[in-house]
């Protein structure tokens, strides 16, 4: 059967559609048995999985339609961000943000709010202005910003149906640039993290848990100044990248369009590892410089399974599921060896550390969180999880690690 993008889950479904149109997917809807959604594959753990019928609407991709006078573009689901930012670029738009992979499909990312960085910039599901999906009825439906059950649906990981397509808002085309800024410290951060990570559009700090918190990167539009130091890290003039030089890296320390810099990986290389495990957890931007000191105490016990962890930050929103819901917040991110044993182990100690500052797992990423601990720190699981089960009441939709996690009821 099918893998996810890093080969480290295998799905189980015994069946799998690849639907190129609303029509492949509502005949599949009419088929008996449980059905979920699957995209790019960037999911780590089994939340897309089902026991039935696995849709891959990476199939459905067409045009964007670009409405200049609205400022949104109506793209589908299976869209790469890579394929709409170009065609978006083309006709002098662009998008708030974009994750560091520009491979994951529109779909998938906004339902479980993937993200790029910045202090000001919403995870990338705050541009969803209206979404379609087909519910269990075999039905499109429709919603818009300001409906009802919209804060519920825009991250809804697919519990309630399948997304055929959406409309982001979209902004006149920038230009970017990057650099590198190196020697950060721990004590310079934890004085201010906001004034680090507020210095420019988008800063991500790139760390092994060691003496230094470690390499900024840092994205700024162009025309913005340029400094010579954030806090004590020191601009380099150097292009190679915080995670290394390699012909997959988009360009470091020239101005170019806003897509081909804000991503950290060309669309057009393989990006990453690829053979890893990925985990990442939300706290409030006030708690950061606690909860950042609580996990580097722990950086010896798991530094030999990390590949690096980045930290980068999301402005808070209204979506029920968001793990930025109502919090501006600092996102601590783990890139781990594929070794599911050891980095399972890592977790329990690292997710007792954040536990005091209500940390949120981002639900695409591999964490130990069940029902119970999600109910305590996501303060619309409850709410969410009854407008699906209103929305799907026979469970069509639902799965194990959904219900596992408490976002839907067990059958």
């Amino acid at each position: 059967m099918a893998q996810n993008w890093a080969g480290s889950h295998t799905y189980r479904a015994p069946a799998l559609t690849v639907a190129s149109s609303v029509e492949d997917i509502r005949r599949a809807l009419a088929r008996p048995g449980r059905v979920h959604a699957l995209g790019t594959r960037h999911s780590f753990t089994d939340l897309p999985d089902t026991d039935g019928t696995l849709i891959d609407v990476t199939g459905l991709e067409g045009p964007a339609r670009i409405d200049g006078e609205t400022m949104t573009a109506r793209v589908t689901a299976g869209t790469r961000y890579a394929v709409l930012a170009t065609q978006l670029d083309a006709a002098g738009f662009a998008l708030h943000n974009m994750g560091s992979l520009p491979h994951i499909n529109v779909g998938g990312a906004t339902q479980t709010a993937t993200h790029g960085s910045g202090d000001a910039k919403g995870v990338l599901s705050t541009a969803v202005r209206s979404l379609r999906y087909l519910g269990a009825d075999g039905e499109l439906h429709e919603l818009v910003r300001g409906d009802d059950d919209f804060s519920a649906l825009v991250v809804g990981v697919g519990a309630f149906g399948i997304v055929t397509d959406l409309t982001l808002d979209i902004e006149p085309r920038y230009e970017v640039r990057q650099d590198v800024y190196e020697g950060l410290s721990w004590e310079a951060l934890f004085a201010d993290v906001s004034a680090v990570t507020g210095a420019a559009d988008s800063v991500s700090i790139f760390s092994r848990w060691e003496d230094e918190a470690g390499p900024l990167w840092v994205k700024r539009r162009a025309g913005a100044e340029i400094t010579d130091h954030i806090a004590d890290a020191v601009r380099s003039s150097s292009r190679i990248s915080p995670i290394g030089m390699g012909d997959n890296i988009t360009e470091i320390g020239t101005v170019g369009p806003w897509h081909l810099r804000i991503p950290h990986f060309r669309a057009d290389a393989v990006p990453s590892r690829g053979d890893e495990l990925q985990t990442e957890y939300f706290v409030s931007r006030q708690d950061a410089p606690a909860a950042l000191a609580a996990v580097r105490a722990l950086g010896d016990s798991f530094r030999e399974h990390l590949i690096v962890t980045e930290i980068r930050t999301a402005g808070a929103d209204e979506l029920w599921l968001s793990p930025a819901y109502r919090r501006d917040s600092v996102i601590i991110h783990f890139t781990w060896e594929n070794r599911p044993d050891e980095v399972r182990a890592a977790l329990v100690g690292i997710e007792a550390a954040l536990e005091p500052f209500a940390a949120r797992p981002h639900w695409g990423k591999l964490h130990l969180f069940d029902r119970a601990r999600l109910e305590s720190v996501v303060p619309r699981l409850g709410d969410a999880r009854a407008v699906y089960e209103r929305l799907d009441p026979e469970g069509r939709f639902a799965n194990d690690h959904l219900v596992r996690v408490g976002l839907r009821e067990a059958r």
